[in-house]
């Protein structure tokens, strides 16, 4: 999916105080009010709240989100039915949002002003992604694709039992009524889904009918004579990727193995769901591992082309930033989520990286490009390059951050510490754990690899690349930063750059780190401090009197795929790839999978800004609900991704 400039919602009021778009030359609502139409048009026409009573899961899927009103009013009507489905997923498409600040003041006197204030809220940066906003703990989830609608329909991964088609009259937007359009909602649609408009016009029936949907007239309200009503009945049922199949589970109770930050991002995302896990660890506590330094980074990235990497990481540094803000303010994990300065020498200087902010679209919000003075001003102290602002980054206490995705997991995950699993064994519904022993630690139809390299061995020669980088980091606490006077003012911000600056809370300072692919070494190395002091001194600009015996270090080992990102998803099932001739590989979606299992691993050195993301991505991958992450996003951390690169190239799956 190609990144575009999201440009906001002009939002102006017709003399009746009808809001009205001027781009479109058309209103937002019927001037009978915006609560109406959703409630006769969007509900009613939908067979809302009625459909929705004592399910598992409910998926709505909008083409406009406009000012927000048809969420408000779904959202309002779930939380008044005490039939209401167990979560609510609402995915809505818009490609002029509205500001912060409008979407405030436009549902000041509005009847359902109290969720708006919580939308507001949690109104995102208005980059081209895919924003997950959770609600009522998360039972209510809104995932907003902001971009052309023609764009992102392709892009979604779910299946919608309702449709709201709301966009502008098709005289005035034309683009959001083309026949391909509603070709797309038919490879989304549920089994008899419905779908509701107010628009009769004759180009919205006629494209429903030709994808499959049964048209009827119903009556209209606030002046419109008729509306348009559907119910998906195709001719035959479209084929769904295998590799996009979740792990139905009557319990809905998983086994999770590492209990680092990715194993307790997910306890907390499973748990968010309605799902039960247990996470097992060889040790006794959490994040013993890599996820155990004192602190860590999290941020997005920058790049011209905006390709899959700049793209996935920015959508988990937005994720990131959610969930160590929680982690803060209610566990009091130690930590600060005001920005981050990452130092920037490509060639151009400043100039280049405001021409890429510009060509991008990015907001100010989401990251700032400036000179070197600018950039001293942020820090607080010189720095000799011009760099990124990133406003929503920040550090974190890794070990604090993943006892707090346990902590909201709360009563719906088991920690089960200091048991190491020797084997996992194939049952005919589910998977056996046993220690070396050969007793059973556990049972379940569900198990997910969050073990970084000991994934390898329980798989034993799964069909991906990846390779353990040690890193070194090292510190001062706050007695030696006052008596050694290093540096003589801390920054106000982490930076980042070749290297990196943490300025913690407690007034101490770590900084680094080698990376040393292959080294096996535990100890903690003279020679790597003063690697470190060297990549410190070039952040800061200046030389450094600090004796390498007086710092502390760590050493941890990350886990990296060769093509530097996480790996998400279902296993591949290669014995099933190689057997049946047929099968299309090229594609990662189309790999066959092993029933109920799954990996989550090879974070590399992005374990903080990648463990949230990709908890809510298989999270809902394995319980089935919306996916938080584009198609073609999904397919770039998908573990098959190999298998279809080996497949393209050769024409045999990978072995």
């Amino acid at each position: 999916m190609k990144t575009e400039t999201i440009t906001p919602a002009q939002v102006v009021r017709d003399a009746d105080g009808t809001p009205v778009a001027p781009a479109f030359g058309d209103v937002y609502h019927p001037r009978g009010g915006a609560l109406v139409q959703a409630r006769h048009v969007f509900l009613a026409g939908n067979g809302l709240p009625a459909r929705w009573a004592q399910r598992r899961r409910f998926v709505i899927l909008e083409t406009g989100f406009g000012l927000g009103n048809n969420f408000l009013a779904t959202w309002e009507a779930w939380r008044t039915d005490p039939q209401r489905c167990e979560s609510l997923h609402f995915v809505s498409i818009e490609r002029h949002p509205p500001r912060r600040d409008d979407l405030v003041e436009l549902h000041r006197d509005s009847p359902l002003a109290p969720l708006a204030e919580q939308l507001a809220a949690a109104w995102p940066a208005l980059t081209c992604n895919l924003h997950r906003l959770a609600f009522d703990d998360a039972r209510v989830q809104l995932l907003l694709g902001l971009g052309e609608v023609s764009a992102w329909l392709p892009e979604l991964v779910a299946q919608v039992d309702a449709f709201y088609l709301d966009g502008f009259a098709p005289a005035h937007n034309p683009d959001m009524w083309q026949p391909r359009l509603f070709k797309a909602l038919a490879r989304l649609a549920a089994p008899d889904a419905s779908a509701a408009t107010w628009s009769a016009a004759r180009v919205v029936r006629d494209g429903l009918a030709a994808a499959g949907f049964e048209v009827t007239r119903a009556p209209g309200v606030g002046g419109k004579r008729d509306i348009t009503l559907a119910r998906f009945a195709p001719r035959f049922t479209p084929r769904r990727a295998p590799g996009r199949t979740g792990a139905p589970s009557d319990t809905r109770r998983a086994v999770v193995v590492g209990g680092g930050l990715a194993g307790c991002a997910l306890a907390w995302a499973l748990a968010e769901r309605g799902w039960h896990t247990h996470v097992i660890d060889r040790h006794a506590e959490p994040a013993n591992e890599a996820s155990g330094n004192p602190a860590g980074l999290f941020h997005g990235i920058v790049n011209a082309q905006d390709g899959a990497h700049a793209r996935l990481h920015r959508a988990a540094a937005l994720e990131a930033h959610r969930a160590v803000a929680e982690a803060i303010a209610a566990h009091r994990v130690a930590g600060r989520t005001d920005g981050l300065i990452r130092l920037e020498t490509m060639p151009g200087g400043v100039a280049t990286m405001q021409r890429i902010v510009a060509t991008l679209g990015l907001p100010p919000d989401y990251v700032q490009a400036l000179d070197a003075q600018a950039a001293s001003e942020r820090a607080g102290i010189v720095v000799p390059h011009p760099a990124w602002f990133f406003p929503g980054g920040g550090w974190v206490d890794p070990r604090g951050l993943a006892r707090a995705f346990l902590a909201r997991a709360g009563a719906r995950c088991t920690w089960r510490g200091g048991h190491g699993v020797a084997q996992l064994e194939s049952l005919p519904r589910g998977w056996r754990l046993t220690d070396a022993a050969g007793g059973t630690i556990d049972e379940a139809e569900v198990v997910v690899l969050a073990n970084a390299a000991d994934s390898l061995r329980l798989l034993g020669a799964p069909p991906w690349p990846i390779e353990s980088v040690r890193g070194q980091i090292s510190g001062l606490d706050a007695t030696q930063v006052r008596s050694l006077r290093v540096p003589p003012h801390l920054p106000h911000l982490p930076i980042a750059g070749a290297g990196y600056l943490i300025p913690r809370d407690d007034e101490s300072i770590w900084f680094g780190a080698t990376t040393q692919a292959g080294d096996a070494d535990p100890s903690v190395r003279l020679d790597d401090h003063r690697a470190n002091l060297v990549q410190l001194e070039a952040l800061l600009g200046r030389p450094l009197d600090v004796d390498v015996q007086a710092l502390h270090g760590r050493t941890a080992w990350r886990w990296t795929s060769r093509d530097r990102l996480p790996l998400i998803g279902a296993v591949p099932d290669l014995h099933s790839a190689a057997a049946d001739a047929t099968l299309r590989l090229d594609q990662a979606r189309f790999v066959p999978r092993q029933a109920g299992l799954f990996v989550f691993s090879a974070l590399g050195s992005r374990g903080i800004t990648w463990a949230a993301l990709g908890a809510q991505v298989l999270s809902a991958w394995i319980s089935g609900d919306p996916i938080p992450l584009e198609a073609d996003l999904l397919d770039a951390v998908d573990p098959a991704r190999f298998v279809a690169r080996v497949a393209r190239r050769t024409g045999q799956p990978a072995g």
